[in-house]
């Protein structure tokens, strides 16, 4: 069978392939799942035509790093500290999660990726305390139709801190059910709490399960005080340190510790917007930029921030442009900003996919690489006259410009709108969780210490429903 062939045209083409470039006028053209050519003038017969006149044609965002399960409890932290983070969620509702929960928080979460341009995402999930949790997790991984990599990283009560619980072994029932195909959308990997959050024999032990395992890690190092007892520096001790490692915020690491990432070929994510929020340490960009790590961007909670990746685009350069402007003698008057909004695309497509695994599939328009490709309106009053299209993006972009998303080649949005015909469903069944976790929390005694107890939750008992 001849695969169907796909042909936008006339669009402003940002490949973030270093070969090809920004090309004005430019056509891309897909056939079946895949990116066949890029370039001017592409003709073709029998195919579909998307004109991308008046559009920005680009990769799809890669989200290294977001806890999706959290998505049915968005904002409800927007005013909380980190700590009251911790206690509310992690001491609090997180223990109230049934399965039919965490499936309607990771479908919600991934549908709003989409929506917004995200076509990868690493689903950091930790918060499956029985097998029932799991499954649920990565079906709804497989019903959003998006590209994902779950990240296993076991249940509530291994987060009790420091923890001496070991990584719960479903993990391995789990990769041989869900992941033995080797063209499956839905990949695995480990997330793994790391020495911080966890005694050195149970850190040990984790270590052999992920060799058992055969994936990629993802790690949380260097977020907050929790993040100074130098983790990479240990990890590095205990030959833990290599290319399949991805360090998540980084921001209160050694000096030297950066150095041991660039050194052992590991990458990193930043969570610009939720690191500035929590108080988890000035995000570290430009630190990882100085020893040669170009980090990924990631939106890690949506219980306080928002979950786009123009948000996220913008909190990195804004943050990171007002560190270097603090630490010049005269600020704004050197010859050329550190960040240009060109990088931080690549963060958040290429760089994204690198920590992932996945820049040899996705993360640009490199003709022969899955055809997960996003189409920007440019032609309103916010954006034209496109003078500078990366500067537009990272400045003036948001989720409700997003017209057309494909995610190996199928259309999952188009013309601004969701194709999927269960969106009003999946909100209404978002709601009835929302509505049972926070009942459930209200109905627990009240106690003193505030972790268990009715006031888990700052102002909680103001919500009348």
């Amino acid at each position: 069978m001849t695969p169907s062939r796909t042909l936008i045209t006339n669009a402003t083409v940002l490949t973030v392939d270093p070969k090809l470039g920004q090309i004005e006028g430019g056509d891309v053209l897909i056939e079946g799942t895949k990116i066949a050519e890029v370039g001017r003038g592409i003709e073709v017969e029998d195919c579909e035509v998307i004109d991308g006149t008046g559009t920005i044609v680009m990769p799809g965002f890669v989200d290294s790093h977001r806890h999706l399960w959290q998505s049915v409890i968005r904002h409800i932290g927007s005013d909380w500290t980190h700590g009251q983070y911790l206690t509310g969620v992690h001491l609090g509702l997180s223990g109230d999660f049934r399965p039919e929960d965490t499936y309607i928080g990771n479908l919600l979460g991934a549908v709003e990726a989409l929506d917004g341009g995200i076509t990868t995402l690493l689903d950091w999930s930790h918060n499956i305390d029985t097998p029932e949790h799991g499954d649920a997790a990565v079906e709804a991984l497989f019903a959003s139709g998006m590209r994902a990599v779950f990240a296993h990283g076991g249940g509530a009560r291994m987060w009790q801190l420091p923890s001496t619980v070991p990584h719960s072994r479903d993990v391995l029932r789990m990769r041989d059910q869900y992941f033995s195909s080797s063209d499956s959308l839905v990949t695995l990997a480990f997330a793994l709490r790391g020495p911080q959050f966890s005694v050195p024999e149970v850190a040990h032990e984790d270590w052999k399960l992920i060799r058992e395992l055969g994936t990629r890690v993802t790690v949380h190092n260097g977020d907050g005080e929790w993040g100074k007892n130098r983790p990479v520096a240990w990890m590095r001790e205990h030959g833990m340190l290599n290319e399949l490692v991805t360090h998540v915020h980084c921001c209160s690491l050694a000096d030297d510790e950066y150095q041991m990432i660039a050194d052992s070929g590991g990458t990193a994510s930043v969570s610009a917007d939720v690191e500035a929020q929590m108080g988890l340490g000035w995000p570290a960009t430009g630190k990882l930029m100085d020893v040669g790590v170009m980090p990924s961007l990631s939106v890690d909670v949506c219980v306080s921030n928002g979950g786009d990746m123009f948000n996220a685009m913008k909190s990195t350069i804004a943050i990171q442009r007002a560190l270097d402007n603090a630490a010049e003698a005269t600020p704004g008057e050197q010859d050329r900003v550190r960040l240009s909004c060109d990088e931080v695309i690549r963060m958040a497509t290429i760089e994204g996919a690198r920590a992932c695994g996945l820049d040899h599939v996705t993360g640009s328009l490199t003709p022969g690489k899955d055809a997960d490709v996003l189409v920007v309106r440019a032609d309103g009053l916010g954006m034209a006259p496109l003078n500078n299209p990366a500067g537009a993006l990272v400045y003036s972009g948001h989720p409700g410009l997003v017209d057309t998303v494909l995610v190996r080649g199928e259309v999952v949005k188009r013309h601004g709108v969701l194709v999927r015909s269960d969106v009003a469903d999946i909100q209404r069944r978002a709601v009835e969780a929302r509505d049972y976790l926070f009942k459930a929390a209200l109905q627990r005694p009240t106690t003193s210490d505030a972790v268990t107890g009715g006031s888990w939750i700052p102002g909680i008992h103001k919500v009348h429903r």
